[in-house]
């Protein structure tokens, strides 16, 4: 008997059992990708939505300033480096400088040795 007559007399595997692969693939993705990033971006609203006058904090771009004016109508504010002032958008906000990333010398005033 011929393999090619057998083969093609099988029955075909209809339905649901051809879309699991692609159902599994797309909720693996959405697990290990989407959904981790929609949580980093809501977290990442929620920093800016809370800053406040005096904060350090670094931009995407990696200028370290202070925060001295904060404009939520229109979403930027001020920050200011080195005694120059920048007006910024919200969004370019990296992340804020806590005492544990800052020099010893900002930090109780006095460099030691």
């Amino acid at each position: 008997m011929n393999y090619l007559n057998i083969f093609l007399q099988a029955a075909e595997g209809g339905g649901i059992a051809q879309f699991l692969p692609l159902i599994a693939i797309i909720a693996v993705f959405w697990l290990f990708f989407l959904r981790p990033q929609a949580k980093k971006q809501k977290e990442e609203t929620k920093f800016r939505s809370q800053l406040v006058k005096g904060a350090k904090v670094v931009t995407t771009s990696g200028i370290h300033g202070k925060v001295v004016d904060l404009n939520d109508a229109d979403s930027y504010l001020i920050l200011e480096v080195d005694g120059g002032r920048f007006k910024i958008e919200k969004s370019a906000i990296s992340k804020e400088l806590s005492a544990q990333y800052m020099p010893k010398e900002e930090k109780g005033g006095k460099k030691k040795k």
